[in-house]
């Protein structure tokens, strides 16, 4: 039987979840993506495997808890950026350049993404919630269809992102994506 490490037995459980993600994380951050596994979770933390299936019956279910961790966050900072600004245009070019800085800074997160097997639709749950901002932005001044417009802005940032893990210029890359995104919106009639 594991060992209790805290008062309470749901307050074991939390901080050994905190504890298995960020060993996870590890994993990513060091070998990549594909070195993510069930096996290799449970040799770095030190815990059998039986007591990993507790927590993740799955490799897929990891990737989407470590998603389920960070998307708030960065739905928040989208956000964040689309208030600062006033037009649409704007707006588009302000949602671009944070997603990729995300993208940038949270490489380990956008790869395991590419690399999640089964659940498929989880991960585009969580996907939905960051564009959720430039869907209300996009809605905000009746341009129709937001959700397939923000996906179309999405199409850009993700070509923009395999440009920048395969070494292109940031600069380079960010300013054609904005101007790609700001110049697509020029088109779309207002409601």
């Amino acid at each position: 039987m594991p060992r209790i490490t805290a008062p309470t037995l749901a307050q074991h459980r939390s901080r050994q979840l905190h504890a298995l993600l960020e060993a996870a994380r590890e994993i990513v951050r060091e070998a990549g993506p594909q070195a993510l596994t069930l096996a290799a979770l449970a040799r770095r933390v030190g815990l059998s495997r039986p007591s990993l299936y507790e927590y993740f019956p799955s490799r897929d279910d990891l990737v989407v808890a470590l998603l389920a961790e960070e998307v708030p966050a960065w739905a928040d900072r989208l956000r964040a950026a689309l208030a600062a600004y006033g037009t649409l245009e704007e707006q588009v070019a302000a949602f671009v350049r944070a997603e990729l800085e995300l993208m940038r800074e949270q490489a380990m997160a956008v790869a395991l993404t590419e690399h999640a097997l089964t659940p498929r639709e989880r991960v585009r749950r969580e996907h939905a919630r960051l564009l959720r901002p430039l869907v209300d932005a996009l809605a905000a001044v009746g341009v129709p269809e937001p959700e397939l417009r923000a996906e179309l802005v999405e199409g850009v940032v993700t070509a923009a992102g395999h440009r920048l893990y395969a070494g292109a210029d940031p600069e380079t890359v960010i300013a054609a994506a904005v101007a790609q995104a700001v110049h697509g919106i020029g088109g779309w009639a207002r409601g």
